[in-house]
């Protein structure tokens, strides 16, 4: 038993060994295997890299080849190729461009003319050219001699404070005021009016009537400014800024109503701005405010628009208010939509047909240059231009012009008018030195 038992474990031990030698051979044939493998790619990697750099010398030749024969560079033929496709895209969108434009152009007139024609249409409203004259109808016939006084007496005291020329003809129960300044002629009208329905006309009361109806105007600027504000739909104003602005009822521009323009200008702006998106309340102000300069002294600086906007910015108007008046005749360029819209509102209401005469403007210019000449001169006081400018009449001081010098005076303002204004006739020049005594009586 134990014979075969010694056996087996022979047999055993021997094929053991034989197992392990054959697995000392596979793995040696492996190895090979993987070794013959590696030296494959080597192989192939070396001739890879040789064709590449054949492949690299051979385009190395042909770019120099090209190079030759181009006489470019391949920079240069880079930036040409570059120049040649901007110059053919910069052409292509030239055209392009050209045809969207001249499409706007033509569609936008079109736009434009229907949003500025439907505006017009819609706020425009009636003007009557305003004159130089003012009626007043008496009651009585026998009041002319009684507004004239004693060889003239009332008369010249009337015109001497008020500044307004008084015509009495023969036309039966009236007479009539003649002045270019409307304001001034306001208040020489209710003047008139009270010192007629009171019967007492004389130099004295005169004076003090005059001062009451001065005041009278000014309450009635106000509520002309307010009603302005409410017409045109603009908030709240500083009340200096309300009252110059009601001053413009009694003004005109080429013999349309400036406030009545105004308001004209601040609705249609208004329009055009809800047309095109813009601030609709802010081209209202603006263009409500935008001739306010026309209601300033000769001593404001600069032509209207100028002078407007200055005063506006210093009653707390905002930036954008005070540029559009400042732009609206283009003496400043326009920065934005709004000013441009107040030109526009601006040309819409003065341009349409009936709206200005220009004649009636130039006449109101000259008789302004009249007064400013005469006012002018050392020692004067206050002039007037009466006589539809046919007349100059200038108060002096007497402590400072005498007789003789007043002589002088009267023939230097003839010469600086006849340099500098075109006349239609001749102006005659009156110099009056007054001396007054006043006391009072207790």
């Amino acid at each position: 038993m134990w014979i075969v038992t010694g056996c087996l474990g022979v047999l055993l031990l021997a094929l053991v060994l034989l197992a392990f030698r054959w697995m000392r051979g596979t793995e040696r044939r492996a190895v090979g295997a993987v070794g013959l493998v590696e030296a494959e790619l080597g192989s192939r990697r070396a001739e890879l890299a040789a064709r590449e750099a054949a492949v690299a010398e051979r385009e190395g030749e042909q770019r120099r080849e090209l190079e030759r024969l181009a006489g470019l560079t391949a920079e240069e033929a880079r930036a040409e190729v570059l120049r040649t496709a901007e110059a053919a895209a910069r052409r292509e969108a030239a055209v392009t461009v050209r045809e969207i434009e001249r499409r706007a152009r033509r569609d936008g007139e079109e736009l434009a003319r229907d949003i500025v024609a439907g505006a017009v249409q819609r706020v425009a409203s009636e003007q009557t050219a305003e004159t130089v004259l003012s009626v007043l109808r008496l009651p009585a016939e026998d009041l002319k001699g009684r507004i004239i006084g004693k060889e003239g007496r009332n008369i010249r005291a009337f015109e001497a404070v008020t500044g307004v020329n008084l015509l009495v003809d023969e036309t039966p129960g009236v007479v009539q005021l003649s002045s270019f300044d409307p304001i001034r002629r306001e208040a020489a009208r209710l003047t008139l009016e009270k010192l007629v329905s009171d019967g007492r006309i004389q130099p004295a009361r005169i004076e003090s009537v005059h001062a009451r109806s001065l005041r009278e105007v000014e309450r009635l600027c106000v509520r002309a400014g307010e009603d302005a504000l409410l017409a045109a739909q603009v908030g709240e104003m500083e009340p200096e800024l309300v009252r110059t602005l009601g001053q413009l009822r009694y003004r005109t521009s080429y013999g349309q109503n400036v406030l009545a323009h105004l308001v004209e200008s601040a609705r249609v702006g208004a329009v055009l701005a809800a047309e095109v998106g813009a601030d609709a309340a802010l081209v209202r102000r603006a263009a409500l405010l935008h001739d306010i300069g026309k209601a300033l002294s000769s001593d404001a600086v600069g032509s209207h628009a100028l002078a407007g906007a200055d005063y506006a910015r210093r009653w707390g108007e905002q930036s954008e208010v005070v540029h559009a008046i400042a732009a609206h005749h283009g003496e400043v360029d326009p920065q934005t939509v709004e000013a441009v819209l107040v030109q526009a509102a601006d040309a819409c209401s003065g341009g349409r047909p009936g709206a200005r005469k220009e004649s009636a403007e130039n006449y109101v210019r000259r008789l302004a240059r009249l007064e400013e000449i005469a006012v002018a001169q050392p020692g004067v006081t206050k002039a007037y231009a009466m006589q539809a400018g046919r007349e100059v009449r200038v108060l002096v001081q007497p402590d400072q012009v005498d007789d003789i010098a007043a002589q002088v005076l009267a023939r230097e303002i003839a010469k600086r008018i006849t340099e500098e204004v075109t006349l239609p006739g001749q102006v005659r020049v009156t110099v009056i030195r007054e001396t007054r005594a006043v006391e009072v009586a207790r």
